[in-house]
């Protein structure tokens, strides 16, 4: 691998990383990483239906009920969990 090689390949890694919140940087620390983390779980949670109906099912919710309380405590105890 040539410098050129790595350098490509370093600036498309900070593209990514200032595109994309979630890929993380350097100065990333655990707790960040870990709200990104759930932050983002909980957002597929919702924007997938088979999966929202799945933890309505598990929990004897309605899926509109699931749906809220994701939204709801998902953003707040990402940053409060800890």
């Amino acid at each position: 691998m040539q410098a050129s090689d790595r350098f490509n390949i370093n600036s498309q890694l900070e593209h990514l990383q200032a595109k994309y919140v979630g890929t993380g940087h350097a100065d990333l620390n655990r707790f960040e990483w870990a709200v990104n983390i759930q932050r983002d779980s909980y957002a597929s949670y919702v924007g997938h239906y088979p999966m929202l109906a799945y933890f309505a099912v598990a929990e004897n919710e309605s899926i509109g009920r699931e749906r809220y309380n994701f939204m709801q405590t998902g953003f707040f105890d990402a940053f409060w969990s800890y």
